[in-house]
């Protein structure tokens, strides 16, 4: 059967793997929320890269393109204009999904921050604890010398 040294030990030891674990969980979520970020940038890019892809070689073929919101329907198969809507259609995605990840990952570090400050709390609060009992230990002690 465990002391209760080595039960204090075996306690303090998994609290700080605890701590340790959820500290490196945080940086991993800040690390792929700013991944997610990096997606909406190249989306942005991307979008706007296809939409004056179609602008510029519509001019120059003097084509009509129709569009929906910032999305060109309705024009030939020119190569060009072709490209333009992969890019348009690609940088749209990017942006959803990168918009989408970065909030997922961002509540996602919240809660870890949040559960490693609830550990840091609890470790304080068992530290104040054991001081409190050596200390009423001491106490009685010196009460039994005198």
């Amino acid at each position: 059967m465990f002391n209760i040294f080595q039960l204090m030990f075996f306690i303090g030891a998994f609290a700080l793997s605890v701590r340790e674990y959820l500290r490196e969980r945080a940086a991993e979520s800040r690390h792929n929320e700013m991944s997610a970020y990096l997606m909406f940038i190249a989306g942005s890019v991307l979008f706007v890269g296809g939409v004056l892809e179609t602008l510029v070689v519509t001019q120059y073929l003097g084509e009509y393109v129709e569009w929906i919101l910032f999305v060109p329907v309705g024009f030939s198969a020119v190569p060009g204009c072709v490209l333009g809507l992969a890019l348009t259609l690609s940088g749209l995605a990017l942006i959803v999904f990168g918009l989408a990840a970065g909030t997922y990952f961002a509540r996602t570090r919240v809660w870890y921050m949040h559960e490693l400050q609830n550990a840091s709390f609890m470790e304080e609060s068992a530290l104040v604890q054991r001081k409190r009992k050596r200390n009423r230990k001491l106490k009685s002690i010196s009460s039994k010398t005198k």
